[in-house]
């Protein structure tokens, strides 16, 4: 037998006897008690530890075999990570949950955090629109689809605040068109404000910067018109005072005031998944 072949035969039997001694038994790991980790994450959630709480209902949501009582763990690890301002994994976790669990009696809960979410990412009138945008979708979906809810309520509220942040956005753009006499883009905000803002604080506002415009362009009778609404509506304001004295110089200005409002919901969230 030449020596190659007798070598290749040495060689395979000692791999065969060593894979047959070393052969592997795969064991697989104990099942995690999955209502040990919800209890675990409540308790975490109730401390306000929201870094550990998310970690354990998602551990729980592994390892629950009925839906519901996964589908619950994972919206409970979303309320975690929104309680530690992650924003962005609460959204991809909801969004995951209601792709999951479309049929969950808690998908308002979920429908809702995300609507506050967006909310709470809003900046002012000089920053992205898309928190406000989103927000304001959000807010509209869960009004149509949740009507009677407790949380409609709220979400209402917020909606106002919501055309009045989309209003200031307007007339900041407004503003900054009338400082380089730009009167056409200027009057075109205006009007939206207008037209589509209309119950929002800016309106008056913005009915005394289309009576400036128009008395500078020297479109008199489209000046008093617009003094005319503002005088109907809000004739006791501060901006139909402003806008009389264009019309009247010798009319003598006095002052006026301003007010505020805010809430929290985790304890009622605590509440309803325990």
């Amino acid at each position: 037998m030449p020596f190659k072949v007798l070598l290749i035969l040495i060689l395979s039997i000692n791999l065969l006897s060593c894979s047959k001694k070393e052969k592997s038994i795969y064991i697989p790991s104990e099942k995690n008690n999955p209502y040990i980790l919800y209890k675990q994450g409540l308790n975490a959630f109730e401390k306000n530890d929201f870094f550990f709480a998310s970690k354990k209902f998602s551990e729980a949501e592994i390892n629950f075999e009925k839906p519901e009582l996964a589908a619950k763990s994972s919206i409970m690890a979303s309320f975690s990570l929104y309680g530690i301002n992650f924003y962005r994994d609460a959204i991809d976790n909801l969004e995951r949950y209601l792709k999951t669990y479309p049929a969950d009696k808690h998908n308002m809960y979920a429908h809702y955090l995300m609507a506050i979410i967006y909310y709470e990412q809003i900046s002012d009138e000089k920053k992205d629109l898309k928190p406000l945008i989103r927000a304001d979708k959000k807010i509209d979906f869960f009004l149509k689809k949740y009507p009677d809810s407790d949380y409609s309520i709220d979400l209402k509220f917020k909606k106002d605040l919501i055309q009045n942040q989309l209003a200031a956005k307007e007339l900041y753009v407004a503003r900054y068109y009338i400082s380089v006499q730009k009167w056409i883009p200027a009057i075109n905000r205006l009007k939206i404000i207008m037209n589509k803002y209309d119950k929002t604080i800016f309106i008056e506002e913005a009915l005394h910067r289309l009576v400036e415009i128009h008395y500078y362009l020297g479109l008199e009778s489209e000046a008093k018109k617009y003094v005319k609404i503002l005088g109907y509506n809000y004739n006791s304001s501060e901006w139909f005072e402003q806008s009389y004295k264009i019309l009247n110089r010798d009319y003598d200005i006095k002052k006026q005031v301003v007010v505020k409002k805010e809430k929290n919901f985790f304890k009622k969230i605590f509440n309803i998944f325990k």
